[in-house]
């Protein structure tokens, strides 16, 4: 063997080992968790193996074949785990925009490991991290700094940004079953594919006028299902600083989509969200469809669930104020391009002209207001709105 390749071996020896123990520890970091992060950007393709197979299992459509019980199955896994993602992950983990019981954070947990999107305190760090650094260099998957493709699935596969800085989410890290989940991170979706194919299996048994069995479910009802559930949630990264309006003018490029709303759930109102943080609910009016919110507000009448933090008045009166200039600015444009609306403001009062010319607006563009504190609020610092006997 060349002398060069007999040194790179024990290297990449080292490397793959490594990666290994990472699939089943991802706290294992020989080398250090600071150095790690400290690393420049590139792929790890040894250690994204996992996330690969994940993909390839897809495919397996071409031997397990299609039921429509197996689709419809699909749909309803990924509607109930891109809940976990938004209602837990984010609005919890990240944001703590209501209150639970321990007991309830940690059934919270393992509802939101099913997504298999790491574990919760790895997520609320990053999202956090995000908050703070948005569309910023330091932003990981900014598609302003890093470009759309890195910012949708290329910053997840970085080794740099594997490790949890458990120093940012202390208000997580003091409860250890927390922590073990995160650190054990495949254990809940090894759990949750093995229970799709003995649910399928059974099905197969018990019920064969469905036409599915272990297989089957186990790729529509897993691969298939949590693949569409990873990127639905990471067109939250990639498109919703790009696609959209802006209600208001933030530091970053945050935008509001009804269409990302309805792929994710209520997280496409972006730009609100990024506006106020700590508000249970990201769309701010009736007609801004947030399905997380109404899953959350139901939560709250069976208990497990409470405090639902709402959008403070003078937020609400700040958006009444940028939607009025919004279409105040929309009206002035279509008169100037669109000489056929003034004839039209003859016979039709004012108001209405306005509210047409608001439909065809894409931009808005206020005089930005000076940074309220909910809008980078540091959420380590808050309490964790347990009840006083359950706290840890």
């Amino acid at each position: 063997m060349p002398e060069s390749a007999s040194l790179r071996t024990p290297s990449f020896s080292r490397r793959l080992t490594s990666a290994i123990a990472q699939w089943v520890d991802s706290d294992y970091v020989p080398e250090g968790a600071d150095k790690m992060r400290n690393e420049p950007d590139k792929v790890d393709w040894i250690r994204c193996i996992p996330f690969i197979i994940l993909h390839a299992g897809c495919f397996g459509v071409i031997w397990v074949g299609f039921s429509a019980f197996a689709a419809w199955s699909t749909l309803f896994l990924y509607v109930v785990r891109m809940f976990a993602v938004t209602g837990i992950y984010h609005r919890y983990f990240s944001h703590k925009t209501y209150s639970t019981s321990r007991g309830g954070q940690f059934f919270l947990a393992l509802w939101g490991a099913t997504t298999v999107q790491r574990g919760g305190l790895w997520w609320a760090y990053h999202h956090r991290h995000h908050h703070q650094h948005s569309d910023d260099p330091e932003d990981v998957h900014s598609p302003h700094v890093h470009g759309f493709l890195w910012s949708h699935i290329g910053w997840i596969t970085s080794r740099r940004n594997f490790p949890t800085d458990y120093s940012t989410i202390k208000d997580l890290a003091k409860f250890p079953e927390l922590v073990w989940l995160n650190r054990f991170d495949t254990v809940v979706p090894v759990l949750f594919a093995a229970a799709m194919y003995g649910f399928g299996a059974l099905l197969e048994t018990y019920a064969p006028g469905l036409g599915t069995n272990g297989a089957q479910m186990l790729v529509w009802g897993f691969f298939v299902s949590t693949t569409a559930l990873f990127h639905g949630t990471a067109c939250i990264n990639s498109m919703a600083h790009l696609m959209g309006r802006r209600r208001f003018k933030t530091s970053d490029d945050s935008r509001n989509s009804f269409i990302l709303a309805i792929i994710c759930l209520g997280e496409g109102w972006h730009n609100n969200h990024h506006r106020y943080q700590s508000s249970t609910r990201n769309g701010f009016y009736w007609w801004e469809v947030d399905i997380t919110y109404y899953g959350l507000k139901a939560l709250s009448w069976t208990g497990l669930i409470w405090g639902l933090k709402p959008v403070p008045k003078s937020v609400m009166e700040e958006a009444a104020r940028a939607d009025h200039a919004a279409s105040i600015a929309a009206a002035q444009l279509a008169a100037h391009t669109h000489p056929d609306v003034s004839s039209l403001k003859k016979v039709v009062p004012a108001a209405a002209a306005i509210a047409v010319a608001t439909a065809t607006a894409s931009q808005i563009t206020v005089p930005k207001k000076a940074e309220d504190p909910a809008m980078h609020r540091d959420v380590s610092a808050q309490t964790h709105g347990m009840k006083p006997d359950q706290k840890a």
